[in-house]
């Protein structure tokens, strides 16, 4: 088993995670490589939230292009994988609460 910092790599702040977080709803970037369980321990071993979490969605996301024309492509940015953990209602992540 992979370390929880290799599988978690980053929380993902963006508009639409802060809103997602009134749900109970928290995004992180993860390892492409890990699978949803590995996702599920990690998280309650960084976060101290053992058994809160009802369910962890992935999704692989495609890089954009890279380069000012798209006809004349210079490359890609590399693919990644966001994952989506929903905690029971009450529960929280403590390290999201600083953010606003």
């Amino acid at each position: 088993m992979k370390d929880a910092y290799q599988v978690i790599l980053q929380p993902l702040i963006t508009e639409k995670s802060t809103i997602l977080r009134e749900g109970n709803k928290y995004a992180f970037v993860v390892n492409r490589d890990a699978t949803k369980p590995q996702i599920r321990r990690a998280a309650e071993e960084l976060f101290d939230i053992e058994g809160d979490i009802l369910k962890v969605r992935t999704m692989r996301v495609r890089g954009k292009p890279k380069g000012k024309m798209l006809r004349y492509q210079r490359g890609r940015k590399p693919n990644w994988k966001k994952a989506i953990i929903t905690l029971r209602e009450g529960a929280t992540i403590q390290a999201f609460e600083t953010i606003l």
